[in-house]
């Protein structure tokens, strides 16, 4: 697996007291005398790195390793297929088919079996779809109950976390996205069809979090291996063919919301007739980019950034001419594509420290209240597609 992050030291990698990670023999497909580095695989076959992965009485992996391992491993091996085999190595090593268990072996072996499946479960709870993949994970757990009850509790409550987690993956963030599709119209629509999006919000500040709050509903719903498998999907002699799949469906969903923020942006802007009314609605959304950046909300600031670089807006020479262009420059310097998004990066960087040094999450959002979306809910069924006007 080339790229993996390499994880700590085998002092660190150990849990008090244990003898260290255990060191395999190595396979075919494995260079002799290199398998390992700094306790981490550094190349091994893929039977290798699922060894690495199993915890042992006197071992258990690093969590940079489990997490990199199960992110990564879907390349290779399907997460269900994986279990089943982590299962049967625990089993095998443990000897947990045996009619009568080492108990005080399987007290220490026990708390480090349930840990990983805690973090398999918690970090990709998808991978746990499938009713087999329950039954893997009752059937090990099962066998380990006997020595302690506590086992089979701390079971329940996993299992319980996991429905939970499923159940609101489940929801999805297309509910509140809407499944209608952009309607064109040739003339302006009726008023009652269609709202100006600054009787509905005419603050900067207010939009910005609304904005946000819409941004973490649907982030919250997107896995770390929906972006992997985007990349699997992805066909590198076609550029334009979608990289997504039913795997990638909240990934997706974040995608078209981006996009429909775009035209929405566009779209107030172009539904007014007067130049001076779309540099009035060009300066707002200026004024709202600025709240998403300092709020760190990069993700509707990109948005809103090249919606008013669309075509439709951009051609509008007149009403730019009546704009304040200052703010605007800046905060599009900021997303500059130039040297791979390198002021965007820097920017990112200051934005999760600033998150990392904070003491409280007021520190880590300062404009987010603690209030539930409001008029942003509202303004996303007023999403139409662009109208190109005269200027």
């Amino acid at each position: 697996m080339v790229g993996m992050p390499r994880t700590l030291s085998t002092s660190n990698m150990v849990t008090p007291g244990s003898l260290g990670p255990p060191h395999p023999e190595p396979t075919d497909g494995e260079q002799a005398g290199q398998p390992l580095l700094d306790g981490a695989p550094s190349s091994a076959s893929l039977d290798t790195l699922i060894e690495q992965l199993v915890p042992k009485a006197d071992y258990y992996p690093e969590k940079a390793y489990i997490f990199t391992f199960l992110l990564s491993s879907r390349l290779f091996i399907e997460p269900q297929e994986l279990l089943a085999r982590v299962c049967h190595l625990c089993i095998e090593q443990q000897q947990l088919d045996k009619p009568v268990l080492d108990k005080a072996q399987v007290r220490k072996f026990g708390p480090k079996l349930l840990q990983l499946l805690a973090e398999w479960t918690e970090t990709f709870p998808r991978d746990f779809q499938e009713e087999s993949t329950i039954s893997h994970l009752k059937d090990v757990v099962g066998r380990i109950a006997p020595c302690d009850e506590a086992y089979r509790k701390r079971m329940h409550q996993l299992l319980q976390a996991l429905h939970q987690k499923l159940a609101a993956l489940g929801q999805g963030p297309e509910s509140l996205l809407g499944t209608d599709k952009p309607i064109s119209y040739r003339n302006k629509p009726p008023a009652s069809i269609h709202r100006e999006l600054l009787s509905i919000c005419s603050d900067p500040y207010t939009l910005a979090q609304q904005l946000t709050h819409i941004e973490l509903e649907r982030l919250q719903h997107i896995g770390p291996e929906e972006f992997v498998q985007a990349f699997v999907n992805k066909d590198p002699l076609a550029s334009t063919k979608p990289c997504f799949s039913d795997k990638t469906n909240n990934l997706e969903a974040y995608v078209k919301w981006f996009n429909r923020l775009c035209y929405l942006v566009a779209t107030e802007i172009c539904m007014l007739s007067k130049k001076k009314q779309r540099a009035q609605v060009i300066e707002f959304f200026i004024d709202v980019a600025r709240e998403c950046f300092n709020i760190g909300n990069f993700n509707s600031l990109m948005a809103i950034i090249s919606g008013m670089n669309m075509s439709p807006v951009s051609r509008l020479k007149k009403t730019w001419a009546k704009v304040k262009t200052a703010k605007f420059f800046i905060l599009e310097h900021q997303m500059d594509p130039t040297g791979n998004f390198c002021n965007y990066r820097t920017a990112l960087r200051g934005a999760a420290h600033r998150s990392l040094t904070a003491h409280s999450s007021r520190e880590k959002w300062p404009l987010i209240q603690e209030t539930v979306p409001g008029p942003g809910i509202a303004m996303i069924r007023q999403l139409k597609t662009c109208h190109q006007l005269d200027d």
